[in-house]
């Protein structure tokens, strides 16, 4: 897709007098996402049915992400940026005519009779949502950047999740040094995020749908796309990543949100020269929130990369007994970036007192993308949801700007109170049209 015209915030930028804008970049994606599963609790928990394909246990939403980025300002001592982004999510009507149940927990629902989510099958009033995801301005001097505003961030246990059709994003202040070689310097002050949790943040919980009325099978993000407090007066983290040895990259995070919580994250990853194609990686994480215990988190992979043909790598965690932070993203899903962290079923291998094992196998063959996932998660205490056991298949292909990948998901959550819970399949769709 060709842009004929500036966007609005181009056109704003370009307006300016003061800078001389340069190098303006506009992008962008149009996604359609579907769901459906054969889970008799469906999305919600509400019908008895097990339909795959019906419409009550289905689930479809459609994204569009604008963004743009322009040089305000370069010369031989300042680089001066700036960026926005855009989200629209819609059904297009989709709800109460293809599929009862939406992706993004960013709209907001009316049900026709009461709050009983039971009446909003085939009955609840879906609205569309828009917000502003990214609006920041950074300046560099020398090997320091600082970029303050609102952005998407990828650090351990704070991150935009990008797995879903919404994106969850934060209000922060970052400082970035490299003056030291090989050597990555991070501070960061985060303010405000609009993931689920932000500003109610509860770490016992693994699952957040967002929206109102039930109806969001994939939810990171407040509804409206709105902004709250982190924690109870934002949060810290300052961060130091190193690779002098050039096979290892090993990195250290600390986190304090005031008066709340404190964590820290550890991880080397390690491609071995000697053995070419072979990956070895490490992680250990620990927090505390208020005065409640101290938690204990690792994790190990190995994997082997045979070029051109397939990467296969297995990997095993552990949690501790206590403690509520297990590495799970503090704002958005409960997804983790634990070596074991399911393709579908987040918030499990996190969950306290856990072992986990993932096997994962990507190759291509006949000019798809493919890939096969294994995600077994044992609670030997039960303290969280239940044991869970995820084997996922997908293919993908991309045919020009097209991208589209097909998923199939089986899930058994073993044993949940007592009870056995029947195994379920769910098929999902994603198409993406990038610009």
């Amino acid at each position: 897709m060709k842009f004929t015209k500036l966007s609005l915030v181009a056109a704003l930028l370009a307006g300016s007098s003061v800078f001389a804008i340069d190098n303006i970049k506009v992008s962008g994606d149009a996604n359609v996402f579907y769901s459906t599963t054969d889970a008799k609790a469906g999305f919600a928990a509400v019908t008895d049915k097990d339909d795959l394909f019906g419409k009550d246990n289905s689930a479809a939403d459609i994204g569009l992400n604008f963004n743009i980025s322009a040089d305000l300002a370069k010369n031989d001592i300042v680089t001066l940026s700036a960026g926005a982004g855009y989200t629209i999510l819609t059904t297009l009507g989709l709800e109460n005519n293809f599929v009862s149940n939406v992706w993004g927990s960013a709209h907001t629902a009316t049900v026709n009779s009461g709050s009983n989510y039971a009446s909003a099958i085939g009955g609840a009033k879906v609205e569309n949502a828009s917000w502003m995801n990214e609006l920041w301005v950074a300046a560099t001097v020398g090997n320091t950047t600082a970029k303050l505003g609102r952005m998407a961030l990828d650090t351990p246990i704070a991150f935009t999740e990008t797995w879903t059709i919404e994106k969850n994003t934060f209000e922060a202040a970052v400082l970035i040094n490299q003056d030291i070689p090989n050597t990555t310097l991070v501070g960061a002050y985060v303010g405000n995020s609009n993931g689920t949790n932000a500003g109610s943040i509860n770490f016992s919980e693994t699952t957040i749908l967002g929206d109102s009325a039930g109806l969001a099978v994939g939810g990171v993000v407040n509804a409206n796309g709105e902004f709250a407090t982190l924690g109870k007066s934002g949060a810290y983290a300052i961060a130091a990543i190193n690779n002098s040895f050039k096979p290892l990259t090993a990195q250290a995070w600390y986190y304090n949100l005031p008066n709340y919580a404190k964590a820290y994250w550890l991880q080397a990853d390690l491609a071995c020269e000697k053995v070419p194609g072979l990956m070895l990686g490490a992680q250990y994480t620990s927090g505390k929130v208020g005065e409640g215990d101290n938690s204990g988190t690792y994790a190990v992979m190995a994997g082997y990369e045979m070029k051109d043909v397939a990467t296969v790598k297995v990997a095993y965690s552990q949690t501790s007994d206590k403690g509520a932070l297990h590495g799970q993203n503090i704002v958005g899903s409960g997804q983790s970036k634990l070596y074991t962290e399911a393709w579908w079923n987040y918030g499990y291998v996190t969950a306290t007192d856990t072992t986990a094992y993932n096997v994962t196998v990507e190759g291509a063959a006949a000019g798809a993308d493919l890939g096969l996932y294994y995600t077994y998660a044992d609670q030997d205490k039960g303290a969280g949801p239940s044991d869970m056991t995820e084997v996922t298949l997908t293919a993908g292909k991309s045919f020009g700007p097209l991208d589209a990948t097909l998923a199939y998901v089986y899930t058994d959550l073993g044993k949940t109170g007592g009870v056995d819970a029947d195994a379920t399949n769910t098929v999902q769709a994603y198409l993406t049209v990038n610009f």
